[in-house]
Order: structure tokens, then sequence, then C-alpha cells
């Protein structure tokens, strides 16, 4: 069986194929946004596979060569090298676990399938999963894909160095200086790096052990691009002489 290709599908989508350890047989093309994180890409493929997106190993193949497993589930598929003449190959011992010796057959005719309530297929149809859902699905990858642009759209503008403020729901708005722009080792997107001029952030520019910039403690802070604003914004004084 060919392993199928890859194919970079406008800048934001890649179809590419798709093979399965419990058939080597089948194989499929799926159209993928670039923005999807390995955990959004195991839920879709448990759909169309059949298997455990908690068990199923998803790795990276060109030709028989093996590429990279993809373990890591916050990994957006556009930071992957994928190239042409590459495919995902699905490993997941979730179905050839279970016993079919120990199972009764039984079988149906498709009319009489149709017509069951307590089946996957009107499972799915009720709840617009897997081919039921495609409509959505698109709404869906056009959401995330948004979001995607906004973002790297926003992060352009954080620049190191700028004074900006932000703006987090739940929080008064916070003034400093952008000492940070890019990933977080383990979080998926980008993150911008903030020294507050206030106490009034999370950290002193570390993150699970891993410096990123420094500052005194509780004066750093990451957060989405989306939430910065740069612009001109001195930092607040306060004249103590007007105060009663």
């Amino acid at each position: 069986m060919s392993g199928g290709d890859c194919i970079s599908s406008g800048s934001d989508f890649l179809k590419i194929n798709v093979t399965n350890s419990q058939n080597a047989n089948v194989a499929f093309d799926i159209k993928f946004a670039k923005s999807m994180t390995v955990a959004e890409l195991k839920n879709r493929l448990q759909i169309i596979t059949g298997g455990n997106a908690g068990s199923m190993q998803v790795e990276l193949h060109k030709g028989e060569q093996l590429i990279a497993v993809l373990n890591d589930d916050t990994i957006i598929l556009g930071s992957l090298p994928i190239d042409p003449g590459m495919h995902f190959h699905v490993k997941d011992d979730f179905i050839s676990n279970i016993d079919l010796q120990e199972v009764e057959k039984f079988q149906l005719s498709e009319d009489q399938y149709e017509q069951m309530d307590n089946t996957l297929r009107n499972f799915l149809r009720k709840n617009r999963l897997g081919k039921y859902n495609e409509e959505e699905f698109k709404v869906e990858e056009e959401k995330r894909l948004e979001k995607f642009r906004l973002e790297k759209a926003k992060a352009k503008l954080c620049t190191l160095g700028s004074r900006c403020e932000v703006t987090a729901k739940g929080q008064p708005k916070r003034r400093g200086t952008i000492m940070y722009n890019g990933e977080l080792e383990g979080k998926s997107g980008v993150f911008i790096g903030v020294k507050y001029d206030e106490p009034l952030g999370k950290n002193d520019g570390s993150v699970d052990g891993k410096r990123y910039f420094s500052c005194p403690d509780n004066y750093g802070g990451f957060v989405s691009p989306m939430l910065v604003t740069v612009g001109d914004f001195p930092e607040e004084t306060y004249d103590l002489d007007d105060e009663i």
C-alpha cells in the first residue's frame, strides 16, 4: 500500500494521508487545520478510525521511514516538519484488545440497524459527530483558524521593549513593558511576557523552572496576544502630596 502524500491546502490547512495499524488495506486523505493540536487531531481520528484518543499513538512517516512520534498533545500541527510524501500512521490496540472470540456473532440487516435507537450510527447522527458533523466541523475550523490569525497578527505588534496595557477578564488593567514574545515550553500557542510596573503579576519571568526574562517576583506574567494593547502607556505615578 502506498504511504500517501501530504499536500498543503492553502497556507492554513494540511491535506495528508492517514493509515491505520488495524487495517493495512485502508488509507484515506483528511484535511486538517495547521492550528489544530495533536490532542484535537487524536479526537478527530478517534471518530474516523473507531480507536481511542487516550490510547492511540500517531506517527509521522515518510514512506516506511519513521520521522516522529506525536507524543506531546499540545504540539500544533503547523509546527511539525511535514513535507510532501509523508503520512500519519495511527497505532491503537483499543479495538484489538477486545476478545472477539468471547462475543456471540449477531447480525442485523441494514434496515433493522437503521431503525434501532441505541446504535453508534444514531448516536453520531443525533450528536452531529463524525460524517454527520461536516458542516459544524467546518464552522469550528473556521473559528479556530480566525482566532489563530488574529493571535498571529496581534503578536506581530508586540515588539520587545514596547510599552503595553494588559486587559484580562476579572482583573484591573495593568501596564508594563514587553519582555518576551514566543512559545512556552509545554504550552500551545504564542505568549507575550510582560514585566508589570506594579507587583500585579504571577511570576519573575520564569514558568515551570524555565526562565524567559528576569524581573522581581510577582512583576512578571505571560498572556495571550489578544489581551495586550501596545501604545503610549507611561508608567502611572501617584502624587502622595495630594492625598489626605
